[in-house]
């Protein structure tokens, strides 16, 4: 059962990843400044006061913050959210937004909350279309860690170096050729030259 602390220290986390305070995140969100005060916590009698579901929600959309983000966050010792860099899918492979390690580089990188993430690397990527169905459907967040080894099964992200980006399960990864699963039956599995693989990143978690 969640308790009236864990929600409101959870919409303080919430701020915090985005570099706001409780007043500020209410502004940004088109609330009263007032709504997240601490002063709005109790009522004049003493009584705990409870925030609106329309106020969560108009955070969390103003933040670009998962639903589920915002549910790690109200667990108890739940670690406070950080923003990472966030793209849409379809402009991954635009250059300028990452560099040849996988990184995220350059500007147009917009910021989403997601609690628990060491990679200071790590960003999230929007998907967009069908074509990673059932796995993933247009509008999932993924957050992607460049640091993280990859190994047989994972989920990652690939880059090519003529600019390709792709979602796939890493099937093998040798010396001289990577072999892909495609996550959609409709689709084929992939079968690349190491030299023609610019970097593959591992996927972490998905908003689903």
């Amino acid at each position: 059962m969640l308790t009236h602390a864990q929600v409101w220290s959870a919409i303080d986390r919430l701020a915090e990843s985005a570099g706001l305070s409780a007043s500020g995140l209410a502004k940004r969100a088109g609330l009263d400044p007032t709504t997240f005060n601490k002063s709005k916590r109790v009522t004049p009698r003493g009584r705990a006061r409870w925030p609106s579901t329309e106020s969560i929600a108009k955070a969390l959309a103003a933040t670009g913050t998962p639903v589920e983000t915002f549910l790690r966050l109200m667990e108890t010792g739940g670690a406070a959210a950080r923003a990472v860099p966030l793209l849409g899918f379809a402009e991954a492979g635009a250059g300028g937004y990452f560099d040849d390690g996988g990184f995220p580089a350059g500007e147009g990188w917009d910021k989403v909350a997601f609690p628990s993430v060491s990679d200071e690397h790590a960003y999230a990527l929007q998907v967009s279309g069908q074509s990673m169905e059932p796995a993933y459907r247009d509008g999932d967040i993924i957050i992607v860690s460049p640091a993280a080894p990859t190994r047989r099964g994972d989920r990652v992200v690939v880059k090519t170096r003529s600019g390709e980006v792709m979602v796939k399960e890493l099937k093998r990864n040798a010396a001289k050729s990577i072999e892909l699963k495609s996550l959609n039956a409709a689709h084929p599995d992939r079968t690349l030259a190491a030299a023609d693989v610019l970097w593959i990143a591992r996927i972490l978690w998905a908003s689903q």
